[in-house]
């Protein structure tokens, strides 16, 4: 099995854009793929989630602000972040199957004022 590897991760300024993605091959749980972070001294939260069938989920602050997406190969999963905030500094992790835990590098995000 292909390594889960996350990129795309850097430095922005606060209102600033970043793209990060991750090779998580096809979606096939129906618990979804998605997007963790997480932040200096707190516990990794879920930020988007990707189903089968299109479906987004969002946690509420980052609603109208981060995208989740699939490229059409089906082969990566995307979280593309606009209008970034210092409150949204950590690292990203990404899961193919939400219904399992992956251990992965994560990509570090850091949003500067």
């Amino acid at each position: 099995q292909e390594q889960l590897v996350e990129s795309g991760g850097g430095v922005v300024q606060s209102g600033g854009s970043l793209k990060v993605s991750c090779n998580t091959g096809p979606i096939l749980s129906t618990c979804g793929a998605g997007w963790y972070r997480q932040a200096p001294g707190k516990e990794r939260e879920l930020v988007a989630t990707f189903f089968r069938r299109g479906e987004t989920r969002y946690l509420d602050s980052v609603k109208g602000r981060f995208t989740i997406a699939q490229d059409n190969d089906l082969n990566t999963l995307f979280l593309e972040m606009t209008s970034l905030q210092i409150e949204d500094t950590g690292v990203y992790y990404c899961s193919p199957d939400l219904c399992n835990y992956y251990r992965t590098q994560g990509t570090q995000v850091t949003v500067s004022s």
